[in-house]
């Protein structure tokens, strides 16, 4: 063996790894939806929760990945404690599922059918369709079905080189020494947990194993230490992702390092006295890529044949070394999920309706005070717009940073909509405000409204408390309907912002109203259309969400003149709200 040797070696290393996470990436991308959904329906149940994990990591080909997503998830408080616990038990098996594949590497015989089955055979297949889809895929979806095709291919051709490199060293006395050494359960554990925390993926340290069980020299009595070590090195990436988080995430990495050291250290003590007093003969055979495969699958399944009877009182005992020692802040955005763009999506969506229920709230309210000021009503109104200015402020900042990176072309667009949205919501909490205000300099300075005057602004204000909830309505739960019904709101509310104005002055000219009452009612009419119209923009928003599109201006110009319905919902609506049987005194 020379020098070159171990530079293909690293090489090969280098490919493996690099394909592995494009495949990583690209698998978790296309599966955001779909993770989305699995999560809405996760319930409690132990099965439910073990299988999802399981599919999900089998999805995504990485349980470390999954790990650090489900501690995202109790951070941000989108899942309990207890439902981690059996999703982290599906992961660490869901994990296996790289090894069966890469075992494929080591098939031999003559027969055609079983040449195909070769990575060597079908990888550069794989690539060329790869590429093709990468090249002209239209779509995000497509491109990402290309990287991951490349990504397989690359790391199944790393593992070849790796191979390759691998048995120039079979021979060298050296390499039969290390074999040798690694016999030692307790150093082979070692060199599994540093390798696997080192590369950060217990897949790729198990691709590294097959690749050197091809010399043949790699036997039970190394591998199966080497195994559980990688299954211990496995919890480094979760237990750095659980740094900064809240107590019940700190607790659901603190499980799954319990898991896996538990499992090790059970099982490796019922391996060195079975080795001691059995000594079976099985343990000095040589192993190869897929017996490998199967000590993985089968270590993992009895850790959670261990652990499941006991998770309970793991649970407790975890709960009671990892305390809350005082009352945290809420996590409102957890940039662990910004790894799995459709679940920052959602979590970004969740903190959007509080503040959608803020901000419709702030209206309703600053609108009572129409009759009559009150500072407690003030108060309240002041600190939903102080809610909904972090609000904007902190989902503004999560989705710029999501939208730096790679994501689905779908996911891109809804980024797009909510912060044009979260601009609106906060406007709307910034002119209730205003409304106040104005409310409170009649209080100060003893102005007051005809009764005329205060009839037709109870009509107007009622419109724009209905707009609110329409809006509020279409974006929380997607309404369409509702989103539909705001626009032709919106232009009888512009309508009444004219009518009123021009009545106003009508009273003015005949001495039933004051000037500084026409200040004050001009700002609150002005307030209330603004209002109106940031309802307008979050319907759009909704409607172009629905339509796959970010052209609002178009959307909205298209339903208001080419509408049967928009002309029927505009007609329906000056009806309801008319001032025209008000008098003008």
């Amino acid at each position: 063996m020379d020098i070159f040797d171990v530079l293909t070696m690293i090489g090969g290393l280098s490919l493996f790894l690099f394909g592995m996470n494009v495949m990583g990436q690209s698998l978790k991308r296309i599966a955001g939806n779909s993770l989305k959904t699995i999560l809405s329906k996760l319930s409690d149940n132990k099965l439910v929760g073990f299988l999802t994990g399981l599919f999900v990591t089998a999805a995504v080909q990485s349980s470390s990945a999954t790990t650090v997503m489900i501690i995202g998830f109790v951070n941000s408080g989108l899942m309990t404690l207890g439902q981690s616990l059996n999703l982290i038990m599906g992961a660490n098996v869901g994990t296996t599922i790289t090894a069966w594949i890469l075992s494929l590497s080591g098939i031999s015989g003559g027969n055609m059918f079983l040449q195909m089955l070769k990575p060597s055979s079908f990888t550069p297949i794989l690539a060329l369709i790869g590429v093709i889809f990468l090249m002209t895929g239209k779509t995000t979806k497509k491109r990402d079905t290309g990287m991951i095709l490349l990504g397989f291919s690359t790391l199944m051709f790393g593992l070849d080189t790796m191979s390759s490199a691998v048995s120039a060293v079979k021979d060298l006395p050296q390499f039969h020494n290390l074999i040798l050494t690694l016999e030692n359960p307790a150093l082979g554990i070692l060199v599994g947990a540093v390798l696997t925390a080192i590369i950060q993926s217990s897949s790729a340290s198990v691709g590294v194993l097959q690749s050197l069980s091809l010399t043949g020299l790699v036997t039970y009595q190394a591998a199966i230490p080497i195994i559980m070590g990688m299954n211990i090195g496995a919890c480094a990436p979760t237990l750095l992702s659980a740094m900064g988080t809240n107590t019940n995430a700190k607790r659901a990495a603190g499980y799954h390092l319990a898991f896996n050291v538990i499992g090790t250290v059970f099982w490796v003590l019922v391996f060195i006295i079975v080795q001691k007093i059995a000594a079976p003969v099985f343990l000095t055979y040589a192993t190869n890529p897929f017996t490998i495969a199967i000590c993985h699958t089968t270590f993992k399944l009895l850790c959670v044949a261990l652990m499941a009877p006991i998770n309970g009182v793991v649970e407790r005992f975890i709960c009671r070394i990892i305390v809350q020692k005082e009352v945290e802040k809420k996590v409102e955005l957890d940039e662990l999920l910004l790894r799995t763009p459709a679940l920052a999506l959602e979590q970004c969506h969740s903190l959007m309706v509080e503040m959608a229920g803020a901000s419709r709230d702030s209206i309703k309210e600053a609108l009572t005070t129409l009759n009559t000021y009150s500072e407690t009503v003030a108060e309240s109104v002041q600190k939903k717009e102080d809610l909904t200015d972090h609000f904007e402020d902190i989902i503004g900042t999560y989705l710029v940073k999501l939208s730096s990176l790679k994501i689905a072309e779908e996911e891109s667009m809804a980024a797009a909509e909510y912060l044009k949205m979260i601009t609106d919501l906060e406007r709307i909490a910034d002119h209730s405000v205003a409304i106040v205000k104005s409310a409170k300099e009649m209080k100060d300075k003893g102005i007051t409204f005809s009764e005329d005057a205060l009839k037709e602004m109870l009509v107007i204000s009622k419109a724009v408390s209905d707009i609110s909830d329409l809006s509020y309505q279409a974006f929380v739960n997607n309404n369409l309907e509702a989103a539909f019904k705001v626009e032709p709101l919106e232009q009888v509310v512009d309508r009444l912002r004219d009518e009123i104005r021009t009545r106003h002055i009508m009273r003015l000219q005949k001495g039933g109203c004051s000037i500084e009452a026409g200040f004050v009612l001009t700002d609150m009419l002005t307030s209330m259309e603004r209002v109106s119209d940031h309802c307008s923009n979050i319907a759009g928003c909704v409607i172009d969400a629905g339509r796959n599109n970010l052209n609002l201006h178009e959307t909205l110009n298209e339903y208001k003149h080419h509408s049967e319905k928009f002309a029927s919902e505009y007609l329906q609506y000056i009806k309801k709200y008319s001032v025209e049987d008000i008098g003008i005194n």
